[in-house]
């Protein structure tokens, strides 16, 4: 989905939640949920869109009406620290859409 489906489906109430997920490299992805499917925020070529940081995520996300936004950091802990294998759950912070300085 790129940024003006975005803000259409979101203008018009049908987007649920974003997520923006960490990955390795200070890389951002945005997940976008709407109507229980996950789609991912493209550019124009309809590449994944990478971002740079959190304020990054929330510069595109401006114009946007309020909605549920979290950070998604899986933990490299449990890999480093060789813990027994099983499923982890994902470090998910509610933050805001727009930056509270």
């Amino acid at each position: 989905m790129n940024l003006s489906d975005l803000a259409r489906h979101a203008n018009a109430g049908r987007i649920d939640a974003l997520e923006l997920i960490s990955l390795e490299g200070g890389i951002y992805i945005l997940d976008i949920y709407m109507q229980g499917q996950r789609h991912a925020l493209v550019d124009e070529r309809g590449s994944v869109c990478h971002l740079r940081s959190v304020e990054h995520a929330r510069d595109l996300l401006r114009d946007l009406p309020e909605l549920p936004f979290h950070l998604v950091q899986q933990s490299p802990y449990d890999e480093m620290c060789g813990l027994a294998d099983g499923v982890r759950e994902p470090l998910r912070v509610p933050i805001g859409m727009r930056s509270r300085w």
